[in-house]
């Protein structure tokens, strides 16, 4: 285990000829037939499958995709066969040998039981929806008792938590198998690696607070705010629409728009924030409206307005890009504006160009940020880390506990105290 590492990686065991169950994220969009579509979770995930797979592990992977009732909860046939060309890519680039994903429609019953003990070294299986159990998301409530892990947990040789995405949740696949050694995968080890470095973050530190809900970004926002290290939060999209609003504008058909999506709920909030911490909230000076179709620039001064804000304007695009500039640690969870329309983008591109150009470190994250970079190709490489995660990153980030990286921080002080066992041996049998 690496000095200074709170977790268990791939590396720490030995898993050939092991058993590993690895809970990974393949929920992605499906398109008008239902079909998944390629996401950057299934290839990323793509590179932990692989190197168990050349490790020698029998994997079993745990994935789910939406939720029952809703119009994406569907079978992981599709998703089987996604990930196994990803994985496929990897190997070629490397001169490996691609392993086989073969898809089992079967979550814990019989059929599952059987592929899992049919398992050679290096094959991988992956198993049905876990969402397709009733207690599945239940287990917490039920007080740790639930069908998959019941009736899996017999087969378990080492867990693996790839899907850092999840990691908030205490669900059975999550949680579940926390008895026998728990392990990050590669996507997993990524993302604590790189929230890591905002423990004890360079400064200044500038958070971009943008998307359509306010309630992500409040709070991480507090949360920041009152440890004191966070120097300065620009807040664009419904967030810095509501802080104009709470710094005393008024907003017009945007109030409106505020009230539909139940965020001026959180007024008062943002007024007691603006009122302790106004030197280090920096609001739009001026923003972009849709004036029947055609974008209007609009000073914040000259507010409010018949008409939609839709992004920030020119004016706070230079500003905010000239704090992100000379930024030490940088965190964006959301877009400035309706970037998916050309005429509302310039604000969300000016931004991510300028965190692109940034020497600071740079953490992004949220599904919407993730379209913007590919929609402006933004090279990966000029950032610091793009997350694949986005209620998972909101909640970490402001403080609170995660059960799936609890779990593996709790086999990390294991593997930790193991460790210093072997050396405290090691100096009494006669080295220094």
């Amino acid at each position: 285990m690496a000095a200074g590492r709170q977790f268990l990686t791939l590396d720490d065991l030995s898993l050939s000829g092991r058993a590993v169950f690895c809970r990974i994220d393949l929920n992605c969009p499906l398109d008008g037939k239902k079909q998944p579509q390629l996401s950057p979770r299934i290839s990323a995930h793509a590179r932990t499958v692989l190197d168990l797979a050349s490790m020698g592990a029998k994997t079993v992977l745990l994935a789910h995709q939406g939720r029952k009732g809703d119009e994406d909860f569907t079978s992981l046939a599709p998703h089987a066969k996604l990930l196994e060309g990803e994985a496929a890519k990897l190997a070629r680039a490397e001169g490996k040998k691609a392993p086989h994903i073969r898809f089992v429609d079967d979550v814990c019953g019989e059929n599952a039981k059987t592929a899992i003990r049919s398992l050679k070294n290096g094959e991988v299986v992956l198993l049905q929806n876990v969402r397709y159990l009733d207690d599945e998301t239940k287990f917490e409530k039920n007080g740790g008792k639930s069908e998959l892990v019941k009736n899996l947990s017999p087969f378990c040789d080492v867990f693996v938590l790839d899907a850092f995405s999840c990691a908030h949740r205490a669900h059975a696949s999550v949680v579940g198998f926390s008895k026998v050694p728990c392990l990050a995968g590669r996507v997993m080890e990524q993302e604590l690696e790189a929230l890591g470095k905002f423990s004890r973050p360079k400064r200044p530190v500038v958070f971009v607070l943008g998307g359509a809900k306010p309630d992500d970004s409040l709070p991480i926002l507090k949360a920041w705010l009152e440890a004191k290290k966070l120097d300065y939060a620009l807040c664009g999209g419904l967030l810095g629409s509501l802080m104009l609003l709470a710094s005393g504008r008024e907003l017009g058909q945007t109030k409106e728009f505020l009230a539909k999506k139940e965020a001026l709920a959180k007024l008062d909030e943002a007024k007691e924030l603006l009122l302790k911490h106004s030197g280090k909230i920096v609001l739009p000076i001026d923003v972009v409206v849709d004036a029947d179709g055609a974008p209007s620039m609009l000073d914040a001064g000259r507010l409010p307005s018949p008409y939609l804000i839709m992004d920030i304007g020119p004016a706070t695009s230079r500003h905010f890009s000239s704090l992100i500039r000379s930024a030490g640690s940088i965190v964006m969870n959301g877009p400035m504006g309706v970037y998916e329309k050309d005429e509302f983008a310039n604000g969300t591109r000016s931004v991510l160009e300028a965190i692109a150009s940034s020497g600071g470190f740079s953490l992004l994250g949220g599904g919407h940020t993730l379209s913007a970079l590919d929609k402006f190709r933004i090279e990966r490489s000029n950032l610091g880390y793009v997350s694949l995660s986005g209620k998972a990153l909101i909640e970490y980030l402001s403080g609170e506990k995660l059960p799936g990286v609890e779990m593996l921080q709790k086999w990390g002080k294991k593997g930790a105290a193991k460790s210093g066992a072997k050396k405290a041996g090691k100096r009494g049998a006669g080295g220094p």
